[in-house]
C-alpha cells in the first residue's frame, strides 16, 4: 500500500531534519526481537542480543514492539538532535486517547481492555531507557556521526536543488508527485494511506537501524515523519583495523578515536559530535595529542581546526596520501 503525505506549501517551508535517539533504541530492539533487520547489523546484533535477555520488562517490549509499532513510541523531536531524555519526557506525556486507540489497535485490543496509560508509561520509559544505556549509548558516537554526516549531505541538495531534489534523492521508494510525496510505491485506487500533514510540516529522520527501508508516521500528532536510511551505514560496524585495536591499549581508546577521526580537519566541536563526548573532554585529549606531536591545530579567529600529523597516520599504520 502506498502513503500519501498531502503537503501544503506552508508544510514544505516547514520540513527540517531531525535525529532520533529514542526511534532508534525502538527500531533496534525490534531487529533483536526477531522482526526484521537487514544483515548489515549482524556484528552489532550478535554483541547486542545476550544483553537484553535480562531485561525485566521484555514481555512489555515485545508485546508492543515485536508486532506492529504503534506510532507513540516515535515522538516527533523539537530539535535536530535531542536528547533521550527530552524524548522519552514526550513519550511518558502521550495523549490518554492516543494511548488506548494505539495500544489496543496493536495488540487487538476492546478499548475497555486496554490498561491504564499511567501504568503502561513509565514502565515502558524506564526499559527504553535501559536499553538504550546498555545497547546504543556505547555505540551513538559513531551513530551520531554517520546521521549528522547524512544530514549535512542531504542539507546541500536541498540548498542547490530545493525539496524536489531533496525527496528525489531520500529513497527509490519516495515520489515527490504534485504537492505531495508518494511512499511505497505507485498510486493505484483503493490502496493509497493519506497522511495530512496540516500545517506542521515534515520531518525527516536519518536511520540506522530502519535502513534499508523507508518508514512513515501514518499517524501523527504533530508534524508528519519519515524515516530514511541513512548513507554509510554499510561500514558503521565494520571492526576497526589492526593498527588501532592494537594501538588503544597504549594510547587508550579514546585518543585513538580521536587520530581516527583527525584525518580530516575537524574543529572541537564537530570531533566532540562525532565521537559522542563534550567539547571539555576533547581538548583535554588534543592537548595532550598536540604536545605528543600527534596533532596539529591551526587558529583562524575563533575557529580551530584540528588534523592528526604524518608521524600520527604512520602510527596508526595507514598510509599518507602522496602529494
Amino acid at each position: 500500500m502506498a502513503v500519501e503525505i498531502r503537503l501544503t506549501a506552508a508544510s514544505v517551508a516547514k520540513v527540517r531534519f531531525a535525529v532520533s535517539p529514542l526511534g532508534e533504541t525502538v527500531l533496534a530492539l525490534r531487529i533483536l526481537l526477531g522482526a526484521g533487520g537487514h544483515a548489515v547489523h549482524q556484528p552489532w546484533v550478535r554483541q547486542s542480543r545476550p544483553l537484553l535477555a535480562g531485561e525485566r520488562e521484555l514481555p512489555l517490549l515485545r508485546a508492543l514492539i515485536a508486532g506492529g509499532l504503534p506510532s507513540f513510541l516515535f515522538p516527533v523531536p523539537r530539535q535536530r538532535l535531542p536528547s533521550m531524555a527530552a524524548e522519552l519526557d514526550l513519550l511518558r506525556a502521550t495523549e490518554e486517547d492516543f494511548f488506548r486507540q494505539e495500544y489496543g489497535a496493536v495488540l487487538g485490543l476492546p478499548a475497555e481492555d486496554v490498561p491504564e496509560p499511567a501504568t503502561v508509561l513509565p514502565r515502558l520509559a524506564e526499559a527504553l531507557r535501559r536499553c538504550h544505556e546498555l545497547l546504543i549509548a556505547p555505540h551513538w558516537g559513531r551513530m551520531r556521526a554517520v546521521l549528522e554526516a547524512d544530514i549535512g549531505r542531504r542539507a546541500l541538495t536541498l540548498v542547490d536543488g530545493g525539496a524536489q531534489a531533496l525527496f528525489a534523492e531520500l529513497h527509490r521508494d519516495i515520489a515527490w508527485d504534485g504537492g505531495q510525496l508518494v511512499v511505497h510505491g505507485r498510486r493505484i485506487p483503493h490502496s493509497v494511506y493519506t497522511v495530512d500533514a496540516g500545517g506542521h510540516g515534515l520531518v525527516l529522520l536519518p536511520s540506522v537501524f530502519n535502513w534499508p527501508n523507508v518508514g512513515v508516521d501514518k499517524s501523527p500528532v504533530t508534524a508528519a515523519s519519515i524515516r530514511y536510511p541513512a548513507m554509510g551505514v554499510g561500514l558503521l560496524w565494520e571492526a576497526p583495523p589492526p593498527a588501532l585495536t592494537g594501538l588503544a591499549p597504549v594510547l587508550g581508546h579514546t585518543r585513538t578515536q580521536i587520530l581516527a577521526a583527525l584525518a580530516e580537519p575537524l574543529t572541537t566541536a564537530a570531533l566532540a559530535s562525532r565521537l559522542g563526548m563534550t567539547s571539555s573532554a576533547i581538548s583535554q585529549h588534543l592537548g595532550a595529542l598536540r604536545g605528543a606531536g600527534l596533532v596539529s591545530t591551526q587558529r583562524k579567529g575563533r575557529t580551530a581546526l584540528h588534523l592528526r600529523t604524518e608521524r600520527a597516520t604512520q602510527l596508526l599504520g595507514i598510509a599518507a596520501p602522496k602529494s
